[in-house]
């Protein structure tokens, strides 16, 4: 499972022109309180780059009008009783068309007892909010408290999760046409033939030109592999769920870390994840696997330059960022949790990073902005 020394050394030698480099971070929430966790963001037509992240109950919103160099005072949007945070769990934040949805988990018990998904959707950029519109449609089956939700320019909006309503870890989906105001009938995207998918990773989805992908993490076999799901978005049909990579995970227990997936503007989906230790790319175009380095809880976003992908080399530890078509892995954070990374790919610019981070007490949501170099 563990690449040796020597192949990380080769790794940067082949790759050694710098490409990309990061922003200063800026913290845009800092507290010895209540912790904020959990950020998200998402690109708008305009540019402006929206952030939602938890503060205990409460779902928080800001927003950047100069592409991640200064952030507005984050505002409370609206509030979830018991909202599942932490571990990947936390608001998701999509644009579908015009409109800004806000997804999240909460229940009136919490802890696991009890849970439902539910939208909110703004049409002034986030000044008002509207909602919630429950995404489930079975009472409490999504209290796991993991989800994952995209988006499209033509305001039909998807959101995947963990779902319990068969006494068993399923992968369910539904779909909105109308920003987020109303969700279709729930339908299963994948049922494992021994009875659960990984228990406590999470879902990712993304989609484009009429088909809807979603990664999630396996149990099969005592492996915790990754499999993807592509269907098309109009009728439902699956083209089932497919393993990837070129090994398998033998391991007795979740690992909590359910990769991530973008689509580049020509449709190749590329997903990253992690194998023990490893964190792999693999692009659904037939290749083989790519080692890019040590670490957990990565993140991807297909730029005008390509994929740039980011993970923690350990939790709480060195955030690494990764242009994937060239360039040597570089150090952003020293102190870094279940970072994400954003792109608008007709947008140089604007890429952004966003992290955790937990220092002397204090719990701070950061920002960084990706340069890309000439």
């Amino acid at each position: 499972m563990f690449r040796s020394f020597f192949t990380l050394i080769l790794f940067l030698e082949v790759f050694s022109n710098p490409c990309l480099a990061a922003d200063e971070p800026i913290v845009i929430s800092s507290s010895k309180v209540a912790a904020p966790k959990q950020p998200q963001a998402a690109i708008s037509a305009d540019g402006t780059v929206h952030v939602v992240f938890g503060v205990g109950e409460d779902v928080v919103h800001c927003r950047s009008k100069d592409e991640g160099k200064s952030f507005s005072e984050p505002v409370v949007a609206f509030r979830v009783p018991n909202l599942s945070l932490g571990m990947r769990r936390g608001p998701r934040i999509a644009i579908a068309g015009e409109t800004l949805v806000v997804s999240a988990i909460g229940g009136k018990l919490g802890k696991g007892k009890d849970g439902d998904l539910v939208a909110w959707r703004s049409i002034d950029g986030g000044q008002t909010w509207q909602g919630p519109v429950q995404v489930n449609d079975s009472n409490d089956s999504a209290r796991e408290g993991l989800h994952a939700m995209a988006a499209s320019t033509s305001g039909e909006a998807w959101c995947s999760w963990l779902d319990l309503r068969n006494q068993r870890t399923e992968i369910f989906a539904s779909k909105s046409t109308d920003g987020g105001a109303s969700w279709s009938p729930n339908q299963l995207v994948y049922s494992s033939p021994e009875k659960n998918v990984c228990e406590c990773c999470h879902p990712s989805i993304a989609m484009h030109d009429g088909m809807v992908h979603v990664l999630f993490r396996n149990s099969l076999a005592g492996n915790r592999d990754m499999f993807l799901a592509s269907f098309r978005g109009q009728d439902g049909s699956s083209s089932g769920a497919n393993r990837l990579g070129n090994e398998s995970w033998k391991l007795n227990a979740c690992p909590m870390d359910g990769g991530m997936l973008s689509i580049a503007p020509t449709g190749l989906v590329s997903t990253i994840w992690r194998r023990g230790r490893d964190i792999l790319l693999a692009n659904v175009d037939g290749s083989d696997e790519r080692f890019l380095g040590i670490g957990e809880q990565p993140s991807i976003a297909s730029t005008s330059e390509g994929p740039v992908a980011v993970w923690s080399v350990r939790r709480d530890g060195e955030l690494m960022l990764q242009k994937l078509s060239g360039g040597e892995p570089q150090s952003i954070a020293k102190l870094a949790r279940d970072a994400v990374i954003v792109s608008d790919p007709k947008r140089n610019k604007s890429t952004i990073v966003l992290w955790e981070k937990t220092e002397k007490g204090q719990s701070s949501i950061l920002a960084s902005r990706v340069e890309f170099a000439p």
